[in-house]
């Protein structure tokens, strides 16, 4: 593995999943694999950038299992020049990827704990490694009760739906999806993440929230959880807006005393308290 923040190694798409299938959402997974046989070392909460050659480079966290890395995968949302570049490669074709950057999440600091996980639309992404790395049989029982709120606009805005079937049958997990309005044929709950946080049973003292999703929904249920009694110690996000060169040379992602790229992404709410108001 080259040890060079600033070269981008050359990787191979060997898979496209396409997740959403609403006309105002396009999100697409790719499955990358380096070249070489060279594998991508990283742990839950990490990111790298993916460049399109003539085009741009852009920030993205992991979405795939970090103790399963032959391949990595990288949830895109098309949203504007980069990516929709990227959004229009194929299977078979290159792109260009650096890193992994950032912090974790700590996955020793979560040992003996319950997690609630909340995530809102793409937010489920990055919020997979750490999922998946907790399901793996050899780490399951180091945790204790996992619980998800997974919200989405529509049905058919939900991220890695294939997923929660096998994620329901896992010991100690309970799964609650949620979507804004009434839709037809919808079994399952209607309502936003911080209203329904509040129907929620889990100890205070021995869970840690894990959130990730747009800004509004991260501040709503950070202060539903305080309002509950949560310490800001134990809500845990990770912020990937406005970060750009990954090493925190261009300052962009500059909050206060921090760089978002370097000495986050994830944070605590206590950390985040100590910020400007600008997250």
């Amino acid at each position: 593995m080259n040890m060079n923040p600033y070269l981008p190694l050359k990787a191979e798409i060997v898979d496209i999943v396409q997740e959403t299938t609403d006309s105002e959402l396009d999100v697409k997974t790719y499955a990358l694999k380096l070249g070489g046989g060279a594998k991508m070392e990283f742990m839950p909460g990490q990111f790298v950038e993916l460049s399109a050659p003539g085009v741009g480079e852009a920030p993205f966290g992991f979405a795939s299992n970090p103790l399963r890395n032959d391949t990595i995968e990288i949830s895109i949302k098309r949203t504007g020049m980069v990516t929709d570049a990227i959004h229009s490669l194929e299977i078979g074709d290159s792109i260009f990827i650096r890193g992994p950057f950032g912090n974790t999440f700590p996955v020793k600091g979560l040992e003996g704990s319950d997690i609630l996980f909340i995530a809102g639309g793409l937010g489920l992404a990055p919020l997979r490694p750490l999922i998946t790395y907790i399901f793996e049989e050899e780490n399951r029982a180091k945790y204790g009760k996992i619980q998800m709120l997974i919200a989405a606009r529509t049905p058919t805005d939900f991220i890695f739906f294939r997923d929660y079937a096998e994620w329901r049958k896992i010991k100690d997990v309970e799964i609650t999806l949620t979507i804004d309005n009434e839709v037809p044929n919808w079994a399952e709950r209607v309502g936003f993440p911080h209203n329904l946080v509040t129907e929620m049973s889990f100890d205070l003292e021995k869970t840690y929230a894990v959130l990730c999703g747009p800004p509004i929904m991260i501040k709503a249920v950070s202060q539903k959880l305080m309002e509950m009694g949560m310490p800001q110690d134990r809500i845990l996000t990770t912020l990937e807006m406005r970060m750009t060169c990954g090493v925190g040379n261009c300052g962009k992602c500059n909050i206060g005393h921090q760089y978002v790229c370097v000495d986050g992404p994830v944070f605590s709410l206590a950390e985040l308290e100590g910020m400007p108001d600008e997250y």
